[in-house]
């Protein structure tokens, strides 16, 4: 490649303007993921276009090892308080032990807010019972999906997108599930 050059010097403004087309590149990757970034962080503090109070609304994932209890029909219950929303869902098991609102990379760092569990006892129509973990996670958008990583028991972080959508008034949800003879989360 060299021999194409007539001089040193050419070459060497050659190789420079080579080097700094490809920084340049890798630049413009960096501050795309940094955009993504800021608009995921700007997402989480927009109001949530509900009123304050408490509604059932659908929470889904895409996965099937991670889901609401089956008992709860993929639902949960979502609080809106001053514009921000936290839904309550009750998991299958206790193997999830923390979740975390953003991806796996963010929740291994230092300082990540992690979401802790509680122990809930949910009881299934066929007269068993059985305790499992719960969450409150916040909602930064609603109808559609966001980034929630999860660890398990065996220490590991995985990335999921969940989806909170459907949320109806709870009082409406009440009255609708006592003449269904279902109860609601």
């Amino acid at each position: 490649m060299r021999k194409l050059f007539r001089n040193k010097f050419t070459y060497i403004v050659a190789m420079t303007l080579v080097c700094a087309m490809s920084l340049a590149a890798c630049g413009n990757k960096n501050a795309k993921a940094e955009t993504e970034s800021k608009k995921a962080v700007q997402s989480a503090t927009e109001k949530i276009a509900l009123s304050d109070g408490t509604y059932t609304a659908e929470f889904t994932t895409d996965s099937s090892m991670f889901h609401v209890n089956d008992a709860y029909d993929n639902k949960g219950t979502l609080t809106v308080k001053a514009g921000k929303a936290t839904i309550h869902v009750t998991l299958t098991s206790t193997h999830i032990v923390n979740l975390f609102l953003g991806t796996a990379k963010d929740a291994s760092k230092d300082k990540a807010e992690l979401l802790e569990p509680t122990v809930e006892t949910v009881d299934y129509g066929d007269g068993t019972t059985e305790e499992v973990n719960a969450f409150d996670i916040p909602v930064p958008v609603l109808d559609e999906e966001f980034d929630l990583a999860l660890i398990g028991t065996k220490g590991k972080w995985y990335d999921h997108k969940v989806k909170v959508s459907n949320a109806t008034p709870a009082d409406a949800d009440a009255s609708v599930s006592e003449s269904a003879g279902k109860e609601l989360p």
